[in-house]
């Protein structure tokens, strides 16, 4: 079959090294004449979320951004759809729902002066490096909110990355169509009683390391780390919007959803 035979045109393939994935992506490539990706209209991606991760950081650096669907033989696969083998695939490629995914631009200064830029799919987290507790200023469009933040960290999280690492924090699951942004703080310790805030996704929110000699504090943009950090600030990319392919019923704003009411 043909990597034409959708309306996508032609198909490119990334899989995890696991087992499963590895003889997955054989079926499928028995079935579909795959091209390398700077080719491809679509692609195809194999394995669990942190292989759609890679994929869609891959594109974002490449600077070449296409439709992505994918097949979940990982863990969760909260950004996959269900693997039913290569039979059938190019059908529910047709009959596929887009979604809009926005990153996160961090722009990092070290306490050294290196200034550092990098995307997140998921969220931003800034996480003290010692058994020193950190102490993070908090602003929020120029405005500071929290002059002192004292605890493990404080993380931003788009409405994708709302289930993973904020949700795991205590923070708000966001609704893809909200337009919000959680940020939640790690284990806060003052202010006792803050537990995060909601933004609209225009906000720029900047960090800044209070006593960084003392107190060093990473930047982390999903799983990109830089280390003994000054300051962060993030915004969302408007302009680098990717899309996600989702079986009708199956799409990520129905998962989220749905993960409100897990138990």
């Amino acid at each position: 079959m043909s990597g034409n035979d959708t309306r996508f045109g032609k198909l490119a393939l990334t899989h995890s090294q696991s087992e499963r994935a590895s003889d997955a992506a054989r079926e499928l490539c028995d079935q579909i004449d795959f091209v390398p990706a700077d080719q491809a209209d679509a692609m195809i991606v194999v394995g669990g979320d942190g292989t759609m991760l890679d994929a869609l950081h891959d594109m974002l650096e490449g600077g070449k951004s296409l439709p992505v669907f994918g097949l979940n033989l990982g863990s969760v696969g909260f950004l996959m759809n269900r693997y039913r083998g290569a039979a059938g695939l190019i059908q529910r490629l047709t009959k596929a729902k887009p979604l809009g995914v926005k990153p996160l631009r961090m722009t990092v200064t070290t306490q050294s002066g290196e200034t550092h830029s990098a995307c997140a799919i998921n969220e931003v987290s800034l996480l003290r490096e010692t058994r020193q507790t950190a102490k993070v200023e908090i602003s929020v469009n120029d405005r500071v909110r929290i002059p002192e933040l004292a605890g493990d960290g404080i993380l931003l999280s788009t409405p994708v990355g709302s289930t993973a690492y904020n949700l795991s924090a205590h923070g708000p699951i966001l609704p893809l169509g909200s337009g919000m942004l959680a940020l939640t703080p790690i284990s806060p310790f003052r202010p006792r009683r803050w537990r995060g805030a909601i933004l609209p996704d225009q906000s720029r929110v900047t960090f800044r390391v209070r006593e960084p000699e003392k107190r060093p504090v990473a930047a982390v943009a999903d799983f990109r780390e830089i280390r003994d950090i000054a300051e962060v600030q993030i915004e969302v990319a408007h302009e680098m919007e990717m899309t996600l392919l989702f079986d009708p019923g199956q799409a990520l704003d129905e998962r989220i959803v749905a993960e409100q009411f897990a138990h």
